[in-house]
């Protein structure tokens, strides 16, 4: 799927034609539906949605287009794409949250994501939390969604009341929360709970007539939402979306006339805002976020044509628009700096392109910000497939900025997979387009995410290293390659759980998995999580694997395995294994199950467990079972120096 932020013009004079775009995205749409095609037709829905928010009228537009999708069954839709992801979601508020329902629909659309909803009955929210029999904790949800609006709290006072009154009231309310979070958490397995901090407005604050009152109430209300943000740090499933900045971003909270005669206290224009922010999040918990930012570099990361203007033409600080460039490459600077990887797609030549990145005084980003700077005069659809070749990543990873139409638009024609952000002449708006969308958003930040760009660079030096080499067999002796089997503890627990989030090419059932799961079955003695931690003669490669397996009466099942494609075919998957079937067989846990289970991205590893000894045992020939006897299991790679523990 691709969202374009923007709309591509015609191409300049001389190149490629662009394939003409649907002129009336709303109108495709609605014609499906009349038609009665659109749930077997749903694969181009996200297309469609990517061009409606390209117009200036993108929010009200995807409204409708929720609307129209909000009327689909999502049973019909399976029965023509029974390989279509859908996200369960339950709702309950404090009010009227039915306007909810086509904003977030639609939003989940774009991204590829097929929602099926529940509403709970209005003011139910407490009720349903307190009720483990509620439709908050149904089996097989995603998300239970907790709306919570100003009104949660002064429907709560007298008539009559005092600042000291609404004092205690948020200390309640927050206590409650706190504590109906806690069972949440302990009594639904799946879902993440999504709270909001809450809104304060005017029309409040200003029913207390002397000014020092009303300081108070800010101060109360300010230290329940900052109680609120703080239930998301305590609980692994809970999150908290802050309204501020969402507010911050322009319109009204709600409606006066709407909030006394509908009950609906939160307006349509917020909670299109938020529907947008809990697509994010969606997305962000099913392991779909994106890991490369590509960048131009004219009039995207300075302001000129290094071709045209040479270095001394171009500007990045000291111009009023130099400075708006110069601000953009400090925040993806500052995206680089968690694990976001960045590259450079430009139509230059490599060497005075480089010589900017390294001498250029007023740079932010310099050459060593980059994994991989490719300038040439190539399409860039095909510099993306090098790009993504190179550092072995599925090219639906990445994000690509530029401010051409043309370029954005060949991408977005040549490579649906790839996220286009379309920047304009105005370098005061990229930052805002560049963020948008969170696409680079995680649950947490690992000490991994932080060293993440310097791997990828090392990497550079080991494929040196293969280019001089006789032989693979040459190449892996000189590599010096160690790898540490150890069972997880509480400090691997969060990279753990993001492999399992974001690996996709070597995973072999793709169990996804949120920290709360691992760290339980971590201390599972049914179980045995172990994480593989792999270095080099170039340095530490970090955590890039982990094995997931139980225990039973038949033998030990291996319920999954993950490994950073980054590290393949190095002799590390062979070790991991031949060190757990030794450690089995010794053990008496055998015989060892196995399987694989197929998506878009793991066929590379489909003959993995057969390639270890394992034999069929079962399942289909799309989804395959596999056994092992120990009689014979792998040995460990000579070229490779092992530590494998399997005590806690």
């Amino acid at each position: 799927m691709t969202t374009v932020i923007d709309s591509p013009v015609s191409a300049a004079a001389g190149e490629p034609a662009q394939p003409k775009e649907n002129p009336d995205p709303l109108g495709r749409l609605q014609s499906l539906a009349r038609a009665k095609t659109l749930a077997a037709e749903y694969a181009e829905v996200a297309p469609l949605l990517a061009e409606l928010t390209r117009s200036e009228s993108a929010a009200s537009d995807l409204v409708r287009a929720g609307r129209v999708l909000s009327k689909l069954s999502p049973a019909a839709v399976l029965e023509h794409n029974p390989a279509q992801a859908v996200i369960k979601v339950a709702v309950a508020g404090h009010s009227t949250v039915a306007a909810l329902v086509p904003p977030l629909t639609a939003e989940l659309a774009r991204h590829g994501l097929l929602l099926d909803i529940t509403l709970g009955d209005f003011d139910g929210y407490l009720r349903e939390l307190q009720d483990t029999g509620s439709q908050l904790y149904a089996s097989g949800l995603d998300l239970a969604l907790v709306v919570l609006d100003p009104q949660a709290i002064f429907d709560e006072l007298p008539e009559v009341w005092r600042i000291e009154e609404l004092q205690e009231a948020t200390t309640a309310k927050l206590a409650q929360l706190s504590r109906l979070a806690e069972k949440f958490v302990s009594n639904q397995p799946t879902a993440t709970l999504v709270l909001n901090t809450v809104p304060l407005q005017r029309a409040h604050t200003h029913q207390l007539v002397d000014l020092r009152s009303r300081a108070a109430l800010g101060i109360a209300w300010r230290e329940f939402n900052a109680g609120l943000l703080r239930l998301s740090a305590e609980h692994q499933r809970v999150a908290v979306i802050d309204f501020d900045p969402l507010i911050a971003a322009g319109g009204p909270v709600g409606d006066a006339r709407m909030a006394c005669y509908a009950k609906a206290h939160l307006g349509d224009e917020l909670l299109g805002r938020y529907a947008r922010e809990v697509a994010h999040l969606t997305r962000t918990i099913k392991g779909l976020t994106k890991k490369v930012l590509v960048l131009d570099l004219d009039n995207t990361l300075w302001d000129g044509i290094l071709g045209d203007d040479g270095a001394d033409g171009i500007e990045m600080a000291t111009t009023y628009r130099g400075e708006a460039f110069g601000n953009f490459q400090r925040v993806a600077k500052q995206i680089g700096s968690q694990g976001v990887l960045l590259a450079v797609s430009s139509k230059n030549d490599q060497e005075p392109v480089e010589e900017v990145l390294r001498t250029h005084p007023d740079m932010v980003l310099r050459d060593t910000d980059f994994v991989r700077i490719n300038a040439n005069w190539n399409p860039k659809d095909a510099n993306l497939r090098d790009i993504a070749a190179r550092l072995n990543l599925g090219i639906d990873s990445f994000v690509f900025a530029d401010d051409s139409p043309f370029e954005t638009g060949l991408i977005a024609a040549s490579i649906p997979q790839v996220a286009v952000v379309r920047l304009d002449e105005e370098p005061a708006l990229h930052i805002g387009k560049l963020l948008a969308d969170g696409w680079f958003d995680v649950l947490e930040l690992t000490a991994e995410d932080r060293e993440r760009a310097a791997l990828y660079r090392t990497d550079a030096a080991r494929q040196d290293l293969l280019d001089s080499s006789d032989d693979f067999e040459e190449y892996l002796a000189n590599l010096g390659v160690t790898l540490t089997v150890a069972p997880v503890s509480e400090s691997e627990v969060a990279r753990v759980s993001q492999l399992s989030l974001r690996s996709n090419q070597c995973n072999l059932t793709t169990l996804r998995m949120q920290p709360d799961t691992v760290r339980e079955l971590s201390q599972s003695p049914d179980h045995l999580v172990l994480y593989l931690r792999s270095a080099d003669k170039f340095g530490d490669n970090g955590l890039v694997g982990a094995l997931f397996c139980s225990k039973s009466a038949d033998g030990l099942t291996i319920d999954n395995y993950i490994m950073s494609c980054r590290v393949l075919s190095r002799g590390i998957e062979q070790a991991a294994i031949g060190a757990l079937l030794a450690h089995a067989k010794a053990a008496g846990l055998g015989p060892v199950h196995a399987s694989y289970r197929p998506t878009k991205k793991n066929h590379r590893v489909r003959d993995f467990w057969p390639s270890f000894g394992f034999e069929r045992s079962g399942g289909t020939d799309e989804a395959p079972d596999y056994r092992h006897d120990l009689a014979t299991p792998p040995e460990i790679p000579g070229h490779l120096r092992l530590r494998a523990s399997f005590e806690r």
